[in-house]
């Protein structure tokens, strides 16, 4: 096939008509020309914060899109949520520079999606030139994160390294309400469950549910305070800067919600999600009031009802979180692939990835046992 692979060094380099090829091939949120140009164009995801931008598109004779591959070369291993710091010590403690490297993912989001989007005929060509850029410039790695599932084992192989890790998914068995749901639970978490959501609804605080045209930017200024509480606690700064949520609002106001708790019309804490299709992604949260059960209610359980309510299969609650189990989320594999050029540095990532994947496997079995529906619900699963 006649094809050529451009380098983009900036998303903004497609044109029109690639723009709209790429919203159109595919929903996922974070895929989107908007999401990946707010991130640049607010200064987030940009070469002076470690992130520059070196997307791949593959285009036909004709100079038509065939496939895309958002790409990075980064300087650091902050903000990915799969983590090879001690890769990165054991190379360069041989003498080594591990970075800069490659990295196709979404920056600052641990989320399943489409790392090449465009037909998996065109998959291993983009493998390819990622696999030669990283060759050509003598780059320790390049690494393919929160893959879908299919791409990833289908891809797998001795130069691109299977690695496995694991999040908290709730999925929808067809519920029509959140009592629905609560039905399909053992006695002790339905009940658990009730007493949280009583917790949160009494600490006089009204929730609400806000989409498109009805998040502002007072409410984007109080969601940065938010954001930025919880940055300052878990990474000692802030990923994403305060444009960037203005932008997503402008950009694609109908592919967010935001869960906000107010009192007297103040919002004091606040859960950003973004939407596909079929599923919604829980994203930041912060808060500027500490109350019990408020995570729970505007992180988990008002995501499970705005899925049960719009018909969306999944809920992806972000990295971690094994207290999400007895809440009904399920233990669900995650995927990424590792490209190591150096052999002698690929056999020794190997070998710890092959033990890593079991210890994935069998801790994914054990939760499996223990999960929180009724006895006869967990066997017909």
């Amino acid at each position: 096939m006649d094809a050529t692979v451009r380098i983009l060094p900036s998303i903004k380099s497609l044109d029109q008509s690639a723009r709209d090829w790429l919203d159109g091939a595919s929903d996922n949120p974070f895929v989107s020309y908007a999401f990946l140009s707010a991130l640049e164009d607010s200064g987030s995801a940009t070469p002076d914060t470690g992130w520059g931008p070196q997307h791949l598109m593959l285009m036909d004779s004709a100079d038509q899109p065939l496939a895309f591959m958002p790409l990075y070369l980064k300087g650091h291993s902050q903000g990915e949520y799969v983590f090879d710091h001690s890769w990165a010590n054991a190379w360069e403690h041989a003498g080594g520079s591990y970075y800069p490297k490659l990295l196709s993912s979404i920056p600052f989001t641990p989320a399943t999606g489409p790392r090449i989007v465009g037909d998996a005929q065109h998959h291993q060509l983009i493998l390819d030139a990622v696999a030669k850029i990283t060759a050509d410039n003598g780059l320790s790695s390049a690494h393919i994160t929160f893959a879908e599932p299919d791409f990833a084992k289908s891809s797998a192989s001795d130069d691109w390294m299977l690695r496995t890790d694991q999040q908290f998914h709730w999925i929808n068995r067809d519920y029509k309400t959140f009592s629905d749901f609560l039905d399909a639970l053992s006695s002790r978490k339905r009940k658990q469950i009730r007493k949280e959501r009583r917790t949160a609804a009494g600490s006089g605080l009204t929730i609400k549910t806000l989409t498109g045209d009805a998040i502002n930017n007072t409410h984007w200024d109080a969601f940065y305070t938010f954001y930025t509480d919880t940055g300052e606690r878990k990474w000692g700064q802030p990923y994403l800067t305060r444009t960037f949520f203005s932008m997503i609002g402008e950009r694609m106001p109908d592919q967010i919600v935001l869960m906000l708790a107010e009192r007297d019309g103040v919002p004091v804490a606040g859960a950003l999600n973004f939407i596909s299709n079929d599923a919604i992604y829980g994203r930041h949260w912060g808060c500027t009031e500490h109350h019990d059960c408020l995570h729970f209610e505007l992180c988990y359980y008002q995501a499970i009802d705005w899925a049960i309510a719009n018909g969306l299969s999944t809920v992806e609650a972000g990295a971690q979180g094994p207290h999400k189990l007895a809440r009904g989320y399920e233990p669900v594999t995650t995927y990424s692939l590792h490209h190591i050029p150096n052999e002698s540095f690929r056999g020794a990532v190997k070998q710890f990835l092959k033990t890593e994947r079991k210890h994935v496997e069998v801790q994914g079995e054990y939760l499996a046992e223990h999960l929180p529906f009724k006895r006869e619900d967990t066997q017909s699963q």
